[in-house]
């Protein structure tokens, strides 16, 4: 168990209420010193009200709030120094360069980090002297990063960082995360892309309708609440349902040429190609996949994430 030293965000009981509904409804977090935690959920399921109360952006309806030690409701004076937030909708002033507009926001801090250090880090050295309105999205993402670590912040809050991007510019800006986590920074990130979560985050939290469901590392999540692997078969003939239906495992047809059924471990798997090879049952290939995030948040929710509920 970490030391109490070694927490740096402890939410307890955590309530924002709208016109009598809870949009946070009861949360309760803990988030330890040099990790990245992902809020994973839809649009609208509290992650950013959830946050901006954790920032003191927003005042809680109910519970306690504790970030580097500090009582948010009474020291957020003392807590916002040392911090750093990307909000989820970043923008600059379309008509200033790079630097400067790292620079402005440089300096309102007494001890901002030299503005070439972020430039060279957020690597855009090349963009320097080049307009904010003329940066792709991507970029516009990385001077947004740069402006949340002037005041070189312990905790860094990343709002939905890469919404938006493409594939491309998404990867540049987790390799960003990647390298903060690197330096020893703390990292509270939310998002709604499963592979996100699973590609950052140390620890994860569901949340949806205001409440967190699920939390733990990715692999305890899927080992708790996936489907374990799935061996499909491709290009099967018509014994191979009626063969594997035999053995009294649950047999799940596609309807495109495809069979699958669950299986434990890869001995399971040499067993059954064994037994297969040994009656003469036929198959073109085979494919094993082991469950996702994706998968785990249909099972805790019974919807998709990627419906990008509002």
């Amino acid at each position: 168990m970490a030391a109490s030293n070694d927490i740096v965000i402890e939410v307890k009981n955590l309530v924002k209420t709208y016109d009598k509904v809870n949009a946070v409804d009861g949360i309760d977090l803990k988030i330890k010193r040099g990790e990245i935690f992902a809020f994973l959920g839809p649009n609208g399921a509290g992650k950013t009200t959830t946050v901006e109360m954790i920032e003191g952006i927003r005042k809680p309806t109910k519970g306690s709030i504790m970030l580097l030690s500090l009582d948010v409701a009474k020291d957020s004076g003392k807590v916002k120094p040392r911090i750093g937030v990307l909000p989820q909708e970043f923008s600059s002033f379309d008509k200033v360069t790079v630097k400067e507009t790292i620079s402005f926001f440089s300096s309102l801090y007494k001890n901002g980090k030299k503005v070439d250090d972020l430039i060279e880090l957020l690597d855009l050295s090349e963009y320097r002297n080049k307009l904010y309105q003329n940066l792709s999205g991507g970029l516009k993402q990385r001077v947004g990063i740069a402006v949340a670590l002037v005041n070189d912040p312990e905790v860094v809050f990343l709002d939905e960082p890469t919404t938006g991007l493409d594939p491309r510019s998404r990867q540049d800006v987790w390799k960003v995360i990647k390298g903060l986590k690197g330096s020893g920074k703390t990292i509270f990130l939310t998002t709604h892309y499963m592979e996100e979560a699973q590609e950052l985050a140390d620890r994860v939290a569901v949340i949806n309708h205001g409440k967190i469901i699920a939390e733990g590392s990715v692999d305890e999540l899927i080992d708790t609440y996936g489907t374990g692997l799935v061996l499909t078969f491709n290009g099967i003939g018509p014994k191979l349902p009626v063969f594997l239906g035999n053995t009294g495992r649950k047999v799940d047809l596609t309807g495109n040429g495809q069979v699958s059924i669950k299986i434990s471990d890869k001995d399971e798997l040499l067993g059954i190609l064994e037994i297969l090879k040994g009656a003469g049952v036929k198959y073109k290939g085979i494919n094993v996949r082991r469950s996702n995030l994706e998968e785990v948040f249909l099972k805790l929710t019974g919807e998709s994430l990627k419906q990008e509920v509002k």
